[in-house]
């Protein structure tokens, strides 16, 4: 198995394994109506997953078993635990609709991984993604648990913003628009470096002030801007398109 070193790889699998592990320990506590646990330990599995890649690269140990371990455990971790939580804090009084409604998350991100996976083919050179990450679609619909769970002021309308979230999000998981993979560190420049941890702090910052309801809104952001960002790349690339066959028919 090409770049597989067992030995090496028992630091990045340990995270990985300690992401699948929170995922399981999440839908446990979810099952328990203790949502605020649930809730921190599926960020506590994106944390993992986050570090288990930066890892691999370190100790230069990325291969086709890690990837596919980690794949493993984000469709329980960002899979089966976040449906769960929505289902259980917003849709368990919809029956059938709300138990249907709550799997999307799992059924197209496991669609998700299985094509990120057979697409792969360099895998210490992840820089973009097809498709919105399976870990940022979970976060986006866990964040929005956290801030609006007992919220009652809202009405109705939680459960439209929550029913649009998850065919949104869904959608977005198995399109082409492409987002950006976490930075590596070991590449950087130093300015860029200096900005990705002032940006990193600022982040930190604004989560520490609004006791975490920020997240929601940065994710959000960070979503939005992968959408506008690749219409501006495809109509930049069909004028340039159109620029270049005109330029052809004039000569």
């Amino acid at each position: 198995m090409r770049n597989f070193n067992l030995s090496k790889a028992i630091f990045p699998n340990t995270f990985t394994s300690l992401n699948a592990l929170c995922g399981f320990l999440a839908i446990i506590f979810i099952s328990q109506n203790q949502f605020d646990i649930g809730i921190y330990l599926i960020f506590a599995a994106a944390i993992c997953d986050a570090t288990d890649g930066i890892i691999a690269r370190l100790v230069g140990t990325s291969s086709k078993f890690g990837v596919e371990l980690d794949s493993l455990s984000d469709i329980i971790s960002f899979g089966a635990a976040p449906c769960f939580l929505i289902y259980q804090t917003f849709l368990i009084d919809y029956g059938i609709i709300g138990m249907l409604a709550s799997s999307s998350l799992l059924i197209f991100g496991s669609y998700r991984l299985a094509r990120f996976n057979i697409q792969l083919d360099d895998y210490e050179t992840k820089k973009e993604f097809s498709g919105l990450p399976i870990p940022t679609a979970a976060l986006t619909l866990v964040a929005f648990t956290y801030n609006f769970q007992n919220s009652v002021k809202y009405g109705n309308l939680q459960f439209y913003v929550l029913v649009f979230l998850i065919i949104s999000l869904s959608l977005l998981m198995v399109s082409k628009i492409k987002y950006d993979s976490l930075p590596n560190v070991f590449q950087m420049g130093n300015r860029v470096r200096i900005i990705s941890i002032i940006i990193l702090v600022a982040a930190l910052v604004l989560t520490w002030i609004s006791k975490g309801d920020i997240i929601f809104y940065i994710l959000v952001s960070i979503i939005l801007f992968g959408i506008f960002k690749n219409i501006f790349y495809n109509l930049f690339k069909n004028k340039n398109s159109e620029t270049i066959k005109l330029k052809q028919e004039l000569n």
